[in-house]
C-alpha cells in the first residue's frame, strides 16, 4: 500500500492509465475483427476498406501512445491489408 502523498496519487494514476489502455486494446481487437469479419461476409469492397482504414487509424495511435510496440502495429496493419488487398482481387475477377 502506498504511504506518501506522490505515492498515492500516483496509485490512482495507474488505475485511471489501465482502464483506458484496457479499452483502447479492446477497441483494437474489434476493428480488427470488424475487418476479417466483412472479409467473411463478403461485404462491399468499400465498406471493408473504410474498416481497414479506421484499424489502421486506431492501431497507429496505440503505438504512439506506447500501447504496442510499433512493429506490432505494423505487422498488424501489413496482415490486414495483405487480406483486404487480396479480398478486393477476389471481388473483383
Amino acid at each position: 500500500m502506498a504511504n506518501t502523498k506522490s505515492a498515492k496519487k500516483q496509485a490512482r494514476q495507474n488505475i485511471v492509465r489501465r482502464k483506458r489502455n484496457l479499452a483502447r486494446k479492446s477497441s483494437i481487437k474489434s476493428a480488427i475483427k470488424k475487418v476479417l469479419s466483412a472479409i467473411a461476409q463478403s461485404d462491399a469492397v468499400e465498406t471493408t476498406a473504410e474498416l481497414l482504414n479506421d484499424a489502421q487509424a486506431k492501431l497507429a495511435r496505440a503505438k504512439t501512445k506506447g500501447l504496442i510496440h510499433a512493429n506490432t502495429a505494423a505487422r498488424k496493419v501489413s496482415r490486414l491489408a495483405r487480406k483486404v488487398k487480396k479480398y478486393a482481387q477476389d471481388k473483383a475477377s
